[in-house]
């Protein structure tokens, strides 16, 4: 048997139990399993140091990110970039790899959806998924990107991620984030409810909107722009993708076609509003 898990807290939201058991039923996986466990920083370490050989890999959500990484043997470039692990490897011969997997999922699932190279971008937010998605916008985006946010210290805090990463990031005041919406791309990495107010700004011909929230789905802005014909992608295409380069880190194994993995998504969506 093979084990394999996501941490986090709070967990019992998440779902990369679904993603990833989806997965390995597809690829006929049936000695994997993929379970879920309620860590915070204080009592990750001592999980991590009792991890025996069934072990493959670590999923890790808020607020184990950036406290796992004193206990990796290495991280990728990719991680290191954004000081944030969300996936950690055991290896063969017991070392303990951390990586991002957001950062090219965010990649991946634009790209799914054609957008390969945007001249021009903007970010609402300031969190650590803010930090990701210029990560992947230094990749994509040929010009500057304008970040929303709501105080002078988050607006420095993504200037200096700007800085480090090789974009270039110009802030705005969150009073002014309905601008935001004219730009070609728009990610928006707020909690929920933070963007109910821009959705009766949304323009005519809206460009694409990647919101990564998934619950609740839609978001008024993502409804909103929906109707006006804009690209959408929401939470659940960053959750698969980044899922199945994890899965491939993982197993060895690429899943295929992505429909499985998010069908079970959006089943365990609707299950928690029936």
């Amino acid at each position: 048997m093979r084990r394999a898990a996501v941490l986090g807290s709070p967990i019992e939201h998440s779902l990369s139990p679904v993603l990833h058991r989806a997965a390995y039923q597809e690829l006929g996986l049936d000695d994997w399993s993929y379970d879920r466990f309620e860590i915070d920083e204080a009592a990750l370490p001592q999980f991590v140091e009792g991890l025996g050989p069934e072990w493959a890999g670590l999923s890790l959500t808020m607020p184990l990110k950036r406290a796992v990484i004193p206990l990796l043997d290495g991280i990728s470039d990719t991680a290191a970039s954004v000081e944030a692990v969300n996936t950690v490897v055991l290896t063969g011969d017991g070392r303990r790899v951390g990586d991002n997997t957001d950062i090219p999922g965010l990649i991946s699932a634009l790209r799914e959806r054609g957008v390969e190279k945007v001249e021009s971008a903007a970010v609402l937010g300031a969190g650590a998924t803010a930090s990701s998605a210029l990560a992947a916008l230094s990749r994509i985006c040929s010009g500057e990107v304008t970040a929303y946010v709501r105080s002078s210290a988050r607006a420095a805090e993504m200037r200096q991620w700007g800085e480090r990463l090789g974009v270039a990031v110009r802030t705005a005041d969150w009073s002014d984030a309905a601008r935001a919406l004219t730009a070609p791309l728009v990610i928006a990495t707020t909690p929920a409810g933070a963007t109910d107010e821009l959705a009766a700004a949304v323009p005519a011909t809206p460009g694409t909107l990647f919101d990564v929230l998934y619950d609740p789905w839609p978001t008024a802005l993502a409804a909103a722009w929906t109707q006006r014909g804009g690209n959408l992608l929401g939470g659940l295409d960053l959750l698969v993708h980044q899922a199945v380069l994890q899965v491939e880190q993982m197993t060895g194994r690429t899943p295929g076609p992505l429909a499985a993995m998010r069908a079970a998504g959006e089943a365990a969506l609707r299950g928690r509003h029936m």
